[in-house]
């Protein structure tokens, strides 16, 4: 589990990965919240920068087994949690990626941050 606090989401998610461990986070899976979007409007920030300074909207990153996934989902969603996936573990180097196509987070173009380590 990785709770998305400074550092965003480049930085928290790889925090609880086992080396070799890439995150691969897709924007578009969720909407971005109008207050986000408000302070990226407000102060002209990039979404490269949204998703490295900010939680975007993630408070917590749970990262399961493909298997497992539909069983946690479930039992998330029993709870009242809202369940959201937002990508994938691939190998590779330590880190994480976040990409969203173009309109995402306000975005003109295509779009993606990556931080190692």
């Amino acid at each position: 589990m990785a709770h998305i606090t400074g550092g965003g989401l480049l930085e928290n998610i790889p925090r609880i990965l086992p080396d070799g461990a890439h995150a691969h986070v897709d924007a578009d899976l969720w909407p971005q919240p109008r207050l986000m979007a408000f302070l990226q409007a407000q102060g002209g920030i990039e979404p490269q920068e949204m998703a490295r300074t900010f939680n975007c909207g993630v408070g917590m990153v749970l990262s399961v087994a493909a298997e497992a996934a539909e069983a946690v989902t479930a039992r998330l969603e029993e709870a009242g949690e809202t369940v959201v996936r937002v990508g994938d573990i691939r190998a590779g180097k330590s880190g994480c990626t976040v990409r969203g196509s173009q309109g995402t987070w306000g975005a003109r173009n295509d779009w993606e941050a990556t931080h190692l380590g």
